[in-house]
This record gives structure tokens, sequence and C-alpha cells, in this order.
């Protein structure tokens, strides 16, 4: 296996990297798709090329939903979600329209950093998850987000309207949401290009003796618990995370992390992946003594993209929340 841990310049491994073909947009029409299959994405299964080449946060079950009612075309004609691409494979998309979003609207507090017609930013707080599930309908930003905005976009479904991106439930910190299809697609071809800065300020266990380094190795579903995700050459993606000390306590090490990709849980699997798992995180730090935390150490601070329809370059910065200044206070007072 073929990971790469750089720090300082220094490489300590070589790389494995996954690329996605572009998408390429049918003129007006950003609700249709078509790209070509690449020899190196010959014998892929169908649905995992669709979400890898579309490159939003829309679920593989989405997809394959999309794929069985025939609004995926491979070569003109339908075919099943395990069909195996072939080099020159012409697929097209064609995203349906969405359908009512069976969700109750709530008046739950929002902490709104930036709003306009197109697209809202807010400061989620820690334990509030970002979208309903199959079970869980209520008590989610989308919920406070319909009572909030009125109007949302539908790329993402009855579950996600105006989701682009997603931050955990443990995690706090800056997010962006979409109004309308257009917007949505703006952002989250930003998202796919690497144009948008994240960043974000952790506490992790252990003492970092490099001043700053990059993390790239890729990141899959661990086989042994479905649940988690871990560095592996399986069925993967390419994960890419940049990190700077600021601060050092010993037994612990704030960093300020910028990503570069963005995997589901990477700065937690990537931290565990180099012995500094996140203070407090419920997954990635079991058996980890010391401190503790109720949630992940972890806060999106900084979020920057280049508004969907005026052009303009946006950035905002969100303070770290009350719980993670207690425990950097209590930690300098030692």
């Amino acid at each position: 296996m073929n990971e790469q841990y750089e720090l300082n310049g220094t490489t300590i491994a070589s790389s494995i990297n996954s690329s996605n073909s572009p998408v390429e947009g049918k003129g007006e029409e950003f609700h249709s798709y078509t790209w070509t299959i690449t020899p190196e994405q010959a014998k892929e299964r169908l649905d995992k090329r669709v979400h890898e080449s579309l490159g939003m946060d829309i679920s593989r079950t989405q997809i394959q939903m999309w794929i069985k009612d025939g609004h995926v075309l491979v070569n003109g004609a339908a075919v099943k979600s395990n069909y195996k691409c072939a080099a020159g494979d012409v697929v097209e998309l064609a995203m349906p329209e969405p359908e009512s979003v069976d969700i109750v609207a709530e008046d739950i507090p929002l902490d709104v950093y930036y709003e306009d017609s197109d697209v809202i930013v807010i400061n989620k707080p820690r334990g509030l998850v970002v979208h309903p599930a199959p079970g869980h309908t209520s008590g989610t930003v989308v919920n406070a987000l319909m009572y909030h905005c009125k109007d949302l976009s539908g790329i993402n479904g009855e579950l996600r309207p105006g989701i682009v991106h997603r931050i955990d439930k443990d995690t706090s910190g800056l997010l962006m949401a979409a109004k309308n299809d257009k917007a949505h697609v703006s952002l989250a071809d930003q998202l796919k290009a690497h144009t948008v800065l994240r960043k974000y300020m952790a506490l992790v266990h252990g003492n970092i003796p490099h001043d700053q380094g990059t993390i790239d190795a890729p990141i899959g579903r661990d086989e042994q618990d479905r649940k988690m995700y871990t560095v592996t050459e399986r069925n993967s993606k390419h994960a890419v995370t940049h990190f700077k000390v600021l601060e050092r306590f010993g037994d612990a090490t704030m960093v300020e992390l910028q990503l570069e990709t963005g995997r589901t849980h990477q700065i937690r699997v990537h931290m565990k992946y180099i012995g500094h798992p996140l203070v407090g995180d419920p997954m990635y730090s079991r058996g980890t003594r010391g401190l503790k935390m109720n949630g992940q150490a972890l806060h999106a601070q900084t979020l920057g993209f280049v508004h969907p329809v005026s052009g303009e370059t946006l950035q905002f910065q969100a303070p770290l929340p009350d719980d993670m200044e207690e425990l950097l206070k209590s930690i300098r007072n030692r």
C-alpha cells in the first residue's frame, strides 16, 4: 500500500491518487450532465462512477434510484447500477425534478453569518445534525433552514434540500447552503475543483513535533466497522489534509487544518492515522486516555467561496465555541 505522509516537505512514503473525470454540463440545463468513460475508469460500477464524477453531496443510494428509474443512460440505453463501465461509454444523467419535501420546518435558532437570495452561511453548533435521514426527520439543520429560508435547492432530494456540503454532528462551525439549484451547482463545482477555502481548528492528543505538514492518504470505509472510515487502498478516494501547529501542551496540540479534499470524516481519520486523534472523538479516539470533551474538539472556523451569481469572493470566520475555549483555558491553567 502506498500512502503518503509529508512533513515540512519531506515525503515519508509514496502516495496513492484516484482521479475523477470532469463532468460537463449541457448548455444552460444544469440538471443534465454527460461524460465519457476513460480507460482508467473501465470496469467500475456505474453507480460508483456517477457518484464520483458528479462530485456533489448526493448519496450513492440516491444515484442508484435514479439509475433504476431510467434517469441515467449509457450509450442511450438504461442499464443497472452494477453495470461495469467500458472505455468510451457515454454516460448521461438527467436529474429529475425534486419531489415535494415532506419534512417539517422547525423554528430552530440559526446563527446566520450571511444570507441573500442564493446562498446562506450559518455557524452550526456542536450536536446538531445537518440533514434528516430515514427514521430521523426532525431537529436538523435542514429543518431549521426550511423554517428560516422557505426556499432551498432541490438537487439533493427530499432529505437534503439546500445541502451542498456537510460537517459532522459533533463538529461545530461554518456551513453554506444553496437556495436554488443554479447556486447549488456552482458551489458544488467549486468544492469539486478544491477552490473553496475550508480551515478547521482542532485539539488533538499527543505532541506533534513538526510545525506543519501534509497528510496525503486515501480514505474508504473500514471493512471491520462500516460506520467508520480508515486510510485504505480498497474502494477509497484521494484525500489531502494540510496542518499547521498553533500551540503545544505536551500531551495535546492545537492545530489549524485546511482541507484540500472533503471526504467523510477526513480530518478525524487523517489525524488518527498519524497517531494524533482528536480530543473527544467518540469513534476515532477510543482507548485514548487524558483530555476529554463531549464530541470531537473540531471547529470549522473559516469558509471562503465565490458567490454563485455575483462572482464576489466571500470569506467568513467563526470564533471557537465556548466548550473548546473552556477546555483550552483549563489546559493552559494546569
